[in-house]
């Protein structure tokens, strides 16, 4: 394994380790580097995500890890700056962006913690029309970049988490296509790095990555570049699959970069 993982979490929000022991993890593995991105501060659920002062408390942390461990594996401190988010991302070593929250009608739908939420939220607020739902997904996922500044663009697809086999939705279904075509669209032009992200195999709801082939597809073929992520949320989670899931997308003509695009501070 030559490649580092650069989408990790930890206890500071809902990852089961602390970064230490994911760095030591990481070294095991013989890892060159981690990167670490803890989910940046939500105020309307602060459930999942690190609290404004964990936030400072995680990135003394990391910088301690940094200098303890200079020299035997290259630590970085990132974050993943969810869209609905109004935490500051100045001097983080990179930005992914991602959507985990739709703000429809005064709420905040998650669309990552169970099928029955979107199903209900689907007959809340969209009629019951659940492909509503996914198209204003995609409009978020489209303003993620303008709004984060992402480096890195987080499981474009991650409203099919708990699609497998087609269980919700059609994902061949031509407004489900044209959902996501605008997404990529409003992305390609920012040369943001789009996410091969593993973590749904690793924690048991996919067997493919995100995002699908299809989406992956379209993306290579308009010039996109990639990042494999293991999205980990504990030390079995760093890199699944990257050997796998990296020789196929390469196959499809994939170009994976190495790191993510650091910032320049």
């Amino acid at each position: 394994m030559t490649r580092g993982d650069y989408h990790v979490h930890t206890s500071f929000c809902d990852g089961k380790a602390s970064p230490e022991e994911m760095v030591r993890a990481a070294l095991d593995m013989g890892l060159p580097a981690i990167g670490f991105t803890g989910h940046s501060h939500t105020t309307f659920d602060e459930s999942w995500c690190m609290s404004a002062s964990g936030t400072a408390a995680y990135r003394a942390e990391i910088a301690r890890l940094k200098a303890k461990y200079a020299g035997q594996i290259a630590v970085y401190c990132g974050v993943e700056q969810d869209l609905l988010s109004d935490a500051p991302t100045e001097s983080y070593d990179y930005v992914i962006g991602s959507v985990h929250y739709l703000a429809v009608d005064g709420t905040y739908i998650p669309v990552d913690e169970s099928a029955s939420d979107l199903y209900r939220a689907a007959r809340r607020h969209f009629g019951g029309d659940l492909y509503a739902l996914i198209e204003a997904y995609y409009e978020h996922v489209s303003r993620v970049h303008a709004v984060t500044g992402c480096g890195v663009v987080g499981h474009f697809d991650l409203i099919t988490k708990f699609n497998e086999g087609g269980v919700l939705f059609d994902e061949t279904d031509p407004r489900y296509i044209a959902a996501w075509k605008a997404a990529a669209d409003a992305l390609l032009p920012t040369g943001a790095l789009f996410e091969i992200n593993t973590g749904a195999i690793a924690r048991g709801y996919r067997t493919v990555p995100y995002p699908s082939a299809p989406i992956l597809d379209y993306l290579i073929a308009r010039g996109a570049r990639f990042l494999l992520s293991g999205d980990a949320h504990s030390p079995a989670g760093l890199c699944c699959g990257f050997e796998r899931w990296g020789a196929w997308a390469a196959a499809r003509g994939a170009v994976l970069a190495a790191q993510p695009d650091f910032c320049i501070h």
